[in-house]
């Protein structure tokens, strides 16, 4: 086991990459993993911390999934973001429908349609009360298109991963709040894993809750980063990633035919100052599959 930990840590370093990663098999409780308490922060991630929420709210009758609710356009011309953070006019959608839109195609402007129901702070208190520990909640979703990212043009993105690769902190502070840890919304691969636990086996989470987060999980249509290696004919994937300048993280379970159920997370940051970056997301996939065949083996 040591020595595959090890060549994992190596291919992360060959591909300019340090991260946080956990495998956990959900049923014997069985787990590998890489730096699994390293905190990052978490960009998309914190959009399925905000779903179970809200689909708690929902289950004790605080909201109706069918109410309509007033989107106001985000207007981000930058590339990256899509859905509604992409419109130019305001969008009347269910709040049934903003759950899609936020988990299924990481949409910016929904999830923060569903903070304005339940801010940051409430957000972090039902998680609280539901036994989540370790993801912090900290800040609406239109913080992350706020970045040098985009202040440059594309053809200087190289100048926002500089800075985000140079200006860190020891203490994994940084001039940029949404990298700063004790500003940013973060969590660990093992906060990440708990909550995953928590959404697909029995828990402080009501199945009805648990159930939708897991089918909108199931329906992701951003499958560049770990699904190839997870995803087949014998096996379900359900994830969900966060990107942020030179962060690309992925959280997911993989349902095999035969019965076995594991938990990953794979949380990363480059020092490579490149917006495209397929190798290191390739890597990311092979090191969280090498993990998952280890666990599988025993």
């Amino acid at each position: 086991m040591a020595q595959i930990l090890r060549a994992a840590r190596e291919d992360l370093d060959s591909a300019g990459l340090r991260g946080s990663f956990l495998v956990r098999d959900l049923d014997s409780g069985d787990e590998l993993g890489i730096d699994a308490e390293a905190e990052y922060p978490s960009a998309s991630l914190v959009k399925v911390p905000l779903a179970v929420v809200t689909l708690e709210r929902i289950a004790r009758g605080e909201l109706d999934p069918v109410t309509p609710i007033v989107v106001q356009p985000g207007r981000v011309t930058a590339p990256g973001p899509v859905g509604v953070t992409k419109f130019r006019h305001p969008a009347t959608i269910a709040l049934e429908d903003l759950l899609y839109l936020t988990l299924s195609i990481s949409d910016n402007a929904a999830a923060d349609a569903l903070f304005g129901l339940t801010p940051p702070e409430a957000v972090a208190a039902e998680l609280t009360r539901l036994g989540v520990e370790g993801i912090s909640v900290r800040h609406l979703l239109d913080e992350l298109t706020r970045t040098p990212t985009e202040m440059l043009a594309p053809e200087h993105a190289h100048l926002a991963h500089t800075l985000a690769i140079t200006a860190t902190t020891a203490g994994h502070g940084h001039p940029v709040p949404q990298l700063d840890i004790s500003r940013a919304n973060t969590g660990s691969a093992r906060a990440f894993v708990e909550l995953l636990h928590k959404i697909w086996r029995p828990s402080s989470i009501r199945p009805a809750a648990a159930a939708q987060v897991r089918r909108l999980m199931g329906e992701n249509m951003l499958r560049n980063r770990l699904a190839p290696d997870f995803s087949c004919d014998a096996s379900r994937w359900s994830s969900k990633t966060g990107t942020l300048i030179n962060l690309r993280h992925e959280i997911g379970v993989v349902e095999h035919a035969d019965g076995q159920v594991f938990a990953v997370a794979a949380l990363t940051e480059s020092r490579v100052p490149a917006a495209a970056q397929p190798a290191a997301e390739a890597v990311m996939a092979r090191v969280a599959r090498r993990l998952r065949d280890e666990l599988r083996r025993m």
